[in-house]
């Protein structure tokens, strides 16, 4: 792993410094260490990333599908055959575990195929017209330049999934990376795309101190040049970026927070819904929008469950994200792991029991927790977790399982564990959420599929044809065949 990285802007195929000279590290979470250094881009810098992609949106519209195509079909080989590469930045910015880093690489690469197929399968329709001799069409048309945020968690797929779809659909695109993860989550996926062929200007990167993010964000959406957004990260954040994008009537898509459960019914295997549970719950140490933080188990079964679930959970892997073994590795930050810590203690000291994990923080890594008998006044009985802890609770019939995953004010994704797939069907149809997985955890997502939340998770989706709508205006086109009979 290099000691340190130096890198600048990415505007207009060039790297260049903030005009202010600033700069911000990142720092290594588990080991502390300044893993590199970056750009602090301003409101200047962001309008000069805009001038970019402005400029470059005319010729990058108009190029012949399959030569944009040949680019996004580069594009995943080259991320494939650099995935180490993105590993150490992962690793090094937010101490990613190799299989989950090497998890980022090859979904990441899917979504830029998907991309690429549907830069030459586009969609319209043919209307009908009230006129005799009028071809009525509806096309998809670009819509100028989007501005894209990534976050830090999942960093190559989710940087890929911001830039992919608006890229695709013909625009241009300026990508705010995080400011945890701006190698991985910003510019890896630039340098990917770059090197596949992509022209300058087409992707502009913009890194920012955490400091100078709301100045970097409200700059970067009131551009009157910018006409879409696209954000993934915190509920909270989340609002203020549809809160900006509606105030200058920017059409935005949205995918924000999780409050997900896994569901474990009665005809379930339970050997399999706990391998199922504890991948759901503890992948990436749980900071994923769709980890798991309730595990609902029927009261028939939940006995034998909990055993086999807490045993499992005890013997993670746990520490240096260099380890490929490991699974729990640190979190973001000490304060990340701290308030985890304090979402345990709320609970205990309202009356829950922890059943595994628990204890104090080291630094960033917080055990693998599982707590039992949560009180609906504990702080994490409502509040996303986005860490290494769980809540496992019992339910007696299908409608009162239903009736506790809605308990929430987000709606992204959840899972029913049950070998009987009309059950589940049955289950899953009065789930309030974007996803369902049935016979699965509540991880999931493949570039073709459309993703996204209800009420407090989000609104749009990314993925497949949804994410080409997303990002491309619907045109009325009429085409006369014969001269029309105008009145007068």
């Amino acid at each position: 792993m290099p000691m340190s990285i130096a890198r600048a802007l990415l505007i207009g195929g060039a790297e260049i410094p903030a005009r202010s000279g600033a700069t911000t590290d990142v720092v290594n979470p588990y080991t502390g260490a300044v893993y590199a250094t970056v750009a602090a881009a301003g409101p200047a810098d962001v309008t000069a990333a805009v001038d970019a992609a402005h400029a470059a949106f005319g010729e990058w519209a108009d190029l012949p599908p399959a030569q944009r195509r040949a680019v996004f079909l580069r594009a995943a080989d080259l991320l494939e055959s650099r995935a180490a590469q993105g590993a150490e930045h992962m690793a090094g910015e937010v101490g990613g575990a190799r299989p989950w880093a090497e998890f980022n690489a090859a979904v990441a690469a899917g979504v830029l195929r998907e991309a690429a197929a549907a830069i030459t399968a586009p969609r319209g329709e043919v209307l009908a017209s009230a006129q005799p001799g009028v071809l009525g069409l509806a096309v998809r048309r670009p819509l100028g330049v989007v501005a894209a945020f990534a976050p830090w968690n999942a960093p190559i797929i989710l940087s890929t999934r911001a830039v992919a779809a608006p890229l695709a659909a013909g625009n241009t695109v300026v990508l705010k990376a995080s400011e945890a993860a701006p190698l991985a989550s910003g510019l890896f996926i630039a340098d990917v795309l770059a090197e596949a062929g992509l022209p300058a200007g087409v992707l502009n990167v913009i890194t920012n101190d955490l400091d100078d993010a709301p100045a970097v964000a409200r700059t970067l959406i009131a551009d009157e040049r910018v006409r879409a957004v696209n954000f993934t990260g915190s509920t909270t954040v989340g609002r203020i970026i549809g809160t900006l994008a509606a105030e200058h009537l920017k059409p935005a898509v949205l995918e924000l927070g999780g409050k997900n459960s896994v569901i474990v019914l009665e005809d379930a295997d339970i050997d399999y819904a706990v391998r199922a549970a504890v991948f759901g719950a503890f992948a990436n140490s749980g900071q994923i929008c769709m980890s798991a933080d309730r595990i609902l188990v029927h009261e028939s079964v939940a006995g034998e469950f909990l055993e086999k679930f807490c045993g499992a959970v005890e013997s993670l892997p746990t520490g240096d994200p260099a380890d490929p073994a490991t699974v729990i590795g640190p979190m973001v930050n000490e304060a990340a792991a701290q308030r985890v810590s304090s979402l345990v203690r709320d609970a205990v000291a309202k009356g829950a029991v922890v059943r595994a994990g628990g204890g104090t923080p080291e630094g960033t890594v917080h055990r693998a927790t599982v707590l039992t008998g949560v009180p609906l006044d504990a702080d994490i009985h409502h509040a996303e977790i986005f860490g290494p802890a769980c809540v496992v609770d019992t339910f007696a019939t299908d409608a009162e399982a239903v009736a506790k995953a809605n308990d929430t004010e987000h709606g992204l994704s959840a899972g029913v564990i049950t070998e009987n797939a009309t059950h589940g069907l049955r289950v899953a149809a009065g789930l309030h959420t974007g996803i369902v997985h049935i016979n699965d955890q509540s991880v999931g997502d493949e570039p073709q599929a459309p993703f996204g939340g209800v009420k407090n998770s989000g609104y749009g989706r990314f993925g497949g044809r949804w994410g080409i709508e997303a990002f491309s205006n619907t045109r009325w086109v009429t085409v006369a065949t014969e001269q029309l009979p105008f009145p007068g």
